[in-house]
Parts: C-alpha cells; structure tokens; sequence
C-alpha cells in the first residue's frame, strides 16, 4: 500500500475505517493520517455501530465482509446519523449486485481490495462525475464467473445441492468447479 500521499492536499475530517484485516485496517489508517484524517478503527459491525454512535463520521472506509455481518449494515448507519458522510465500500468478493445494493445505501465507491491509500483517498474526495481509470488487472470472465458461484455457494451455506438449484446448473459440474483452484 502506498503511504505518500499523490497530491499536496491535505483533507481535514474524521474517517471510521471498518476492517477484520488488522495489519490492512492499521496501514490504511496511518497512511489516511498522514493526509490529514483524524481516524477511528473498528474491526466489526459491533464496534463500527458503536463508533457511529459516539460521533458520526465524515468519511468510512468499510470491509464489506466482516467477521460479525456485512459492512452494508455500517453503511446504512452512518447514513442514518449523517446523511452527507462520505463512504467506501472494500472488497475482496466483489460482484455487481452487491456494489449496486452499497451504492443505493450511499457509497460513493466500491473499491477491491487490497486498495491503494491514493485511490481510497481519491474515492472518498470524488465529487462523481469524473470517472474512474479502468483497473489494470481486471478479473478474468472465468475469475468473476467463480467469485459469483463462490458467493453464492457461500450464502447457501457451502450446501451444494441448493447452490447448484439456485445456479440451474448440475450438481456434479458444481462440484468439479468448487473443487478447483480460482481462475487468474
């Protein structure tokens, strides 16, 4: 993760940043501190909600999975608390529905992880309408095709039988593909 800052401008604010992933979550806070936040850390939807409660913050950097439930639920609470927050979605299972559901809630970005420090910083100050720069390693039809089925086994709770219902696809070729390793 880059920690020197791309521009000379220093932003002034407070920044909750909700990750699982400590030594990511620690990173990215000092290097948010370095361009002028003031951050607070949470490693779960628990201490997220209650960090909110005790002041709402300006701008969030959100996991989109977390040990104890989705970063969704953080999202939609600082809405809730401050309408005009500026937040990030993080995420190492990206798929289009859920960006679509983050950004509904009020996310103003959606971001893979592991992110940048500049490009979180350049999410969280965009003002829209300038787009992003396409990513330089896109995922593989064949690795978002995965992640999708991935996620979707996951949310049948790993039961294959359901998944492959779900999917319309037959149960042994789910198997065969869930017993692969992910496409590049």
């Amino acid at each position: 993760m880059s920690e020197q800052s791309g521009t000379d401008s220093v932003v002034e604010g407070n920044l909750l940043i909700v990750d699982d992933d400590r030594p990511f979550q620690q990173r990215l806070a000092r290097a948010m501190e370095k361009r002028g936040f003031t951050t607070v850390t949470a490693d779960s939807v628990r201490e997220a909600l209650e960090a909110i409660q005790a002041e709402a913050p300006d701008y969030a950097v959100v996991d989109m999975r977390l040990e104890d439930g989705s970063g969704l639920d953080v999202v939609e609470a600082i809405r809730t608390r401050k309408p005009d927050a500026r937040v990030v979605i993080l995420t190492g299972y990206g798929n289009i529905a859920t960006a679509v559901t983050a950004v509904k809630l009020g996310a103003v970005d959606y971001l893979a992880k592991p992110a940048d420090a500049d490009d979180v910083l350049a999410a969280l100050l965009s003002e829209g309408e300038e787009k992003a720069p396409p990513p330089e390693n896109p995922m593989s039809a064949d690795r978002v095709r995965w992640e999708h089925i991935q996620r979707v086994y996951e949310l049948c709770d790993r039961n294959v039988s359901e998944t492959a219902r779900r999917l319309n696809m037959h149960r042994r070729t789910l198997q065969r593909i869930l017993a692969k390793r992910a496409p590049r």
